[in-house]
């Protein structure tokens, strides 16, 4: 994790007693009970799952934000490399699933104008706010002040976005492309393994043959959160997703305080949007694993000492508030973040998620940049 905003990896260390772990230990399992009892099985089962993702994401410092920005700065392919590692293994576990049983939903976006520039800008603006989706979750329960501070803009930004998403896609638009379906499971995953080896193939080149190129924590972080992306895949109906949850956050309480009229909006609209907009956030599988992506993060952070962060000036945190807007409204043009749309994507065999992938890296090539002229 980089020491402009947290502590290095050499000052953090494990606290040697558990104790102080115990409060926060019964507020998690006294929250799934409350879901178990009065939700639903499922919500519970899911709470746990997204308690795994905060505690492996934190645990093994799985950011993909940072990953790419050290294969473009220092030319360290290790966390890129796990990266794609995490995609293979997703999709061998998501395709079959996906061909097995019909219920089970990919996660399908359209090929889009909105796409390209939703990806290109979230790429750029991730690097600025040092987090994607998954990133400002975990980043928030470590208690890193600027991505505390992203949360709630994030879900703003989110929430606009869906609200306007009908206007971004007017531009132009195809209908979503699904591997699995047009191909079949088995070549579906053959050529997302080829098209994987083909990308490491060339991020090796890229970094020189005399770097390392595997981490043991970006192999644990990847196989841990592959293992747990089906299961959130299988239990949930469809794959796993983090913005849509922060936008759902932010409609409910514009709903709630009469400025947002959900009836006249395309998005929130739609059946299934209006539903969830009525019911409790309990019952919305992505806010359900949000919350446990927090709490499991929230487990890492306390049972490490954390060196204190180093100050942000009033100007960057200008800059990185914005930038965290920015991410959340980008994240609806691009239907999802480098979970909903490049995992999720590419693992449950989905074009867009293919096309997320390199526009969302052209854009990472100049927040880079935008970073470092900042002073991040």
């Amino acid at each position: 994790m980089e020491p402009t905003l947290v502590a290095s990896e050499s000052a953090r260390t494990d606290s040697p007693k558990g104790w102080h772990r115990l409060p926060l230990a019964a507020a998690l399992v006294a929250f799934f009970v409350l879901l178990l009892w009065f939700v639903a099985l499922r919500q519970a089962v899911l709470f746990a799952v997204g308690i795994g993702m905060g505690a492996a994401l934190a645990g093994a410092r799985f950011g993909f934000t940072t990953g790419w920005r050290q294969l473009v700065e220092d030319r360290d392919p290790r966390g890129t490399v796990g990266q794609l590692l995490l995609l293979g293994l997703a999709a061998t576990l998501s395709m079959p699933l996906l061909a097995s049983y019909p219920e089970l939903q990919a996660a399908l976006g359209p090929p889009s104008i909105s796409l390209l520039l939703g990806a290109f800008v979230f790429g750029l603006a991730m690097q600025i706010s040092d987090g994607c989706g998954s990133g400002t979750l975990y980043k928030a329960g470590l208690g890193v002040p600027l991505n505390m501070g992203i949360l709630p803009l994030f879900a703003l930004g989110s929430f606009l976005g869906s609200a306007h998403l009908d206007r971004w896609l007017a531009l132009g638009e195809i209908a979503p492309v699904s591997f699995v379906q047009s191909w079949g499971a088995g070549s579906a995953l053959a050529a997302t393994w080829i098209a994987l080896i083909a990308v490491g193939v060339g991020v090796r080149l890229w970094a020189g043959w005399g770097r390392d190129w595997i981490a043991r924590r970006w192999v644990w972080g990847a196989v841990a959160l592959a293992v747990l992306a089906a299961l959130n895949l299988t239990i949930a109906g469809q794959p796993w997703g983090v913005v849509y949850g922060f936008g759902l956050w932010a409609a409910k309480l514009a709903q709630a305080t009469g400025s947002f009229d959900a009836a006249g909006n395309a998005f929130w609209s739609q059946a299934g949007n209006a539903q969830r907009l009525s019911q409790s956030l309990l019952l919305d599988v992505t806010s359900i694993t949000n919350i446990g992506i927090l709490g499991g993060a929230l487990w890492i952070a306390a049972r490490r000492r954390e060196a204190s962060a180093r100050p942000l000036s009033a100007r960057q945190w200008l800059i990185g508030l914005l930038a965290g807007f920015v991410l959340g409204y980008s994240s609806r043009m691009a239907f999802g973040c480098n979970i909903g749309a490049m995992l999720s994507g590419v693992s449950t065999g989905s074009l867009h998620g293919w096309i997320w992938m390199p526009v969302a890296f052209a854009g990472t090539l100049i927040g880079v940049r935008l970073r470092r002229r900042f002073g991040f």
